[in-house]
């Protein structure tokens, strides 16, 4: 597995809905990769700052706009890449 790839399954490797071979080989690529490693432990810092916004907090418009705004941001180059 490539940090492209482990950025791509980080939220499915946090739910624990990865099959057993991806987990393992998502897993093989942390235990090689300090960069993907810290992008993860930001990643669940982040989850435990923000916890969990309910939909219904967020209008149609607002979800529109920032939807808007963060389209063409650029995409930052994950670590390790």
């Amino acid at each position: 597995m490539n940090c492209d790839e482990l950025v791509e399954l980080v939220t499915a490797f946090l739910d624990g809905t990865l099959d057993p071979t991806t987990e393992r080989r998502f897993v093989e690529h942390l235990a090689e990769c300090p960069g993907c490693e810290l992008y993860l432990d930001q990643f669940r810092r982040t989850i435990d700052a923000l916890g969990e916004l309910p939909p219904a907090t967020l209008s149609g418009e607002a979800r529109d706009r920032l939807l808007a705004a963060f389209r063409d941001w650029p995409r930052p180059t994950p670590p390790g890449a």
